[in-house]
């Protein structure tokens, strides 16, 4: 088995470095990209992850030449960005309402872990798409909250999903369980 050597970088490092790449050689094809770029600051197979990464994202495009593949930067991305942002961070919205609707009456037949499961996964979405609805406000207009209704109605969700926790006869091993992996930090103080 060969052994490939790599600079330890995470995935934003590589995902830069092929992207500087292809921009200040966008007249060079998949091969003569990669032998550019693998082994000094990848190898081979984590070229590839990260081309496809950015495929994935749009960030880059493909245009095939004869047998040859050029990799281009893709124009507009960051409005194509803003708009792919806007309509998840929709979905997401109206679709963690509807299950928030429910959660009243489901929550209590769960079993604990479930219980955990499920207030942690819709916290960590209601706190995403609030971050997806502020990216957005910063995008559009950085003086003004133009999701304002949104980001009420998150905190109101918040609160709902709190208050059915709160409510729980799991409580006392819930709640502490659920702010532990949100990472929000008591005070010591009030630990007392």
């Amino acid at each position: 088995m060969v052994s490939h050597h790599e600079p330890n970088v995470d995935m934003s490092e590589r995902e830069r470095i092929v992207l500087e790449n292809i921009k200040t050689n966008p007249d060079l094809h998949h091969n003569a990209l990669l032998k550019l770029i693998v082994p000094e600051f990848m190898a081979k197979t984590t070229f590839e992850k990260t081309r496809d990464s950015l495929l994935e994202k749009e960030i880059i495009f493909v245009e095939t030449k004869g047998n040859m593949k050029f990799y281009h930067l893709t124009e507009n991305y960051e409005q194509k960005l803003h708009q792919h942002i806007e309509w998840t961070t929709n979905i997401s919205f109206h679709d963690l309402k509807s299950q928030i609707k429910r959660l009243q009456t489901d929550y209590p037949h769960k079993d604990v872990d479930e219980k955990i499961t499920i207030a942690n996964s819709l916290l960590r979405n209601l706190l995403k798409t609030d971050n997806g609805f502020t990216v957005l406000d910063s995008a559009k207009n950085p003086k003004k909250t133009l999701y304002r209704d949104e980001h009420l109605t998150i905190q109101q969700l918040i609160h709902h999903v709190f208050d059915v926790i709160k409510h729980d006869k799991d409580f006392e091993i819930i709640f502490p369980t659920i702010l532990s992996y949100l990472g929000i930090i008591m005070p010591k103080s009030s630990l007392k």
